[in-house]
């Protein structure tokens, strides 16, 4: 193969992987090492080789690692670890336990890494300091040198299988890494995927590159996914693992509601209008507080659109769910008042050492300020971090009534971002 046919396919294979280029010629040289140490080499011996990218032109070199007296194990040392190796094979054979050599194996390493790090001397890898500053006068204990190798361009079958193996492995590996790296910088963030299949309760997103898993607990409640249909969800965990990135995704999440808004509020992305809270019950109702910082632009009427065209976009991609957009107030008195909202308050008396909050509304708005459930003013106070007891107007509480301090109806919810 020529030079320029050469490049166009390491080319060709850098685009259709997604890998930079430099990885694949770090690849190659992997693989010749391996070749020629397999066909060249000799026991221990480390090979390097180095290819310009220019001229395809490939350089072997041996690499020695220069060492002193109190790196090298002795020889007593060296026939007692002979001795430990060989026992652990007996005990394989008389039947001992695999924990209990793991056990072994375990306490062999803890060993090791409490004391100081010394190799079996190796003349094939190892190069003695006073050696060593022969060739370099200033060179140091755990410095590498370079030797030169003759390059061979012939290798057997096996040397040429062994390096197809290493090129395999190492491209998968690196478009893991690659793959990996793009996803773990997108958590967080709105992806559009295509539903690919349905496994029990899992489902599982094409995102392009790799698939992502939707699990059963961050699925909007009651909502059917059918293979081929697109849907968008938050990236909210990427791990590793030996079959590719783990991808996990949700649709419960409050943060997609967020970035939904985000991707269809213009003045989000401006920096004039921004979501200071979200409280979310996924599938039924969402609740968000939003402020502008900018005079004469009117933070709710921003998030709703006109006649609605915004916030009906987001409702139609969480599939119907009800969304209440309130003004933020760093005020409590005043947020929490809004936060009850579509109820109007007629008072809100605050208990600041405690975080609680009582909200007196007409008597005929008290079930809307409640909710179905409760769901009013439990969302409320997540969306504000405080507990709201909410009363009808004239109404004693029971605990007024019996002189005590009042306890509040709804739990304090910390804000779920």
């Amino acid at each position: 193969m020529d030079l320029k046919s050469f490049s166009q396919a390491i080319q060709q294979i850098a685009d259709e992987k997604g890998i930079p280029k430099e990885k694949i010629f770090e690849t190659i040289e992997l693989a010749l090492a391996a070749a020629y140490k397999r066909d060249y080499g000799h026991r221990g011996q480390i090979v390097r080789a180095k290819m310009n990218p220019e001229t395809a032109k490939v350089t072997m070199t041996q690499i020695k690692i220069v060492v002193d007296e109190t790196m090298i194990k002795s020889e007593e040392e060296v026939l007692a670890e002979e001795e430990e190796r060989a026992k652990r094979q007996e005990e394989v054979m008389t039947g001992k336990t695999p924990e209990e050599n793991q056990r072994s194996r375990q306490e062999e390493y803890e060993e090791y890494e409490e004391g100081e790090k010394r190799v079996r001397f190796n003349p094939e890898k190892h190069l003695m300091l006073e050696d060593a500053r022969k060739t370099k006068s200033d060179v140091k204990p755990g410095d590498e040198l370079e030797f030169p190798l003759e390059y061979h361009e012939e290798y057997g079958r096996i040397a040429a299988q062994t390096a197809k193996q290493v090129i395999i492995q190492r491209i998968r590996e690196i478009e893991r890494d690659t793959v990996f790296d793009e996803f773990k910088n997108k958590e967080g963030e709105v992806l559009s995927g295509i539903v690919q299949r349905v496994e029990g309760r899992n489902v599982f997103v094409d995102l392009g590159r790799s698939v992502g898993m939707l699990p059963p607990e961050e699925q909007i409640p009651r909502e059917g996914y059918q293979i081929g249909e697109r849907i968008k969800c938050v990236v909210i965990l990427v791990e590793k693992n030996p079959r590719g990135p783990g991808i996990f995704l949700s649709r419960s999440h409050p943060r997609l509601l967020r970035k939904l808004f985000e991707i269809e509020v213009p003045e989000i992305a401006a920096g004039t209008v921004e979501i200071k809270s979200v409280a979310r019950e996924a599938g039924s109702r969402s609740k968000v507080a939003v402020t502008s910082h900018e005079k004469g632009i009117d933070p709710v009427g921003s998030l709703v659109g006109q006649k609605g065209v915004r916030v009906s976009t987001v409702i139609n991609e969480l599939g119907g769910e009800k969304i209440d957009v309130i003004e933020w107030s760093d005020k409590p008195s005043e947020f929490i008042a809004h936060a009850i909202s579509p109820a109007k308050a007629i008072e809100v008396e605050i208990n600041e050492n405690h975080r609680e909050a009582r909200v007196i509304v007409p008597s005929e708005q008290l079930s809307l300020a409640i909710g179905k459930g409760g769901q009013n003013v439990r969302l409320a106070a997540k969306l504000t971090g405080w507990k709201i007891d909410v009363r009808a107007k004239g109404e004693t509480s029971p605990a007024e009534k019996a002189g005590t301090t009042e306890e509040t109806t709804s739990p304090s919810i910390e804000d779920s971002n």
